[in-house]
């Protein structure tokens, strides 16, 4: 197994832990699941957006990518990141208030 299959078994591994540990977070909640829980929602949202990235440098091979195309990557999963949050918190607050 040369390096570079090593470094995707890697990735994956730390992929499948990822998510199998946010499952069991998921369940945590024993509340009404209709109720928003908003740091189990956005701690999701923050470990989905670490995953991708990590998709995005090793499966979509990014990693070898010129530094423009890296940082633009980056760049996006921050501004989803952001987006989805934002959205989240304003649909939170418009619910409650």
């Amino acid at each position: 197994m040369n390096t570079g299959e090593k470094r995707l078994l890697v990735a994956w591994l730390v992929l499948s832990a990822i998510t199998i540990s946010q499952l069991g977070v998921g369940s945590l909640d024993g509340r009404d699941a209709l109720r928003p829980n908003v740091a189990l929602t956005s701690g999701a949202i923050v470990i989905a957006l670490f995953k991708v990235r990590i998709i995005m440098r090793e499966f979509m091979e990014v990693r070898h990518a010129p530094v423009l195309l890296g940082r633009l990557t980056d760049l996006w999963v921050v501004l989803a990141g952001a987006s989805l949050l934002g959205c989240y918190f304003v649909g939170v607050a418009l619910s409650s208030g």
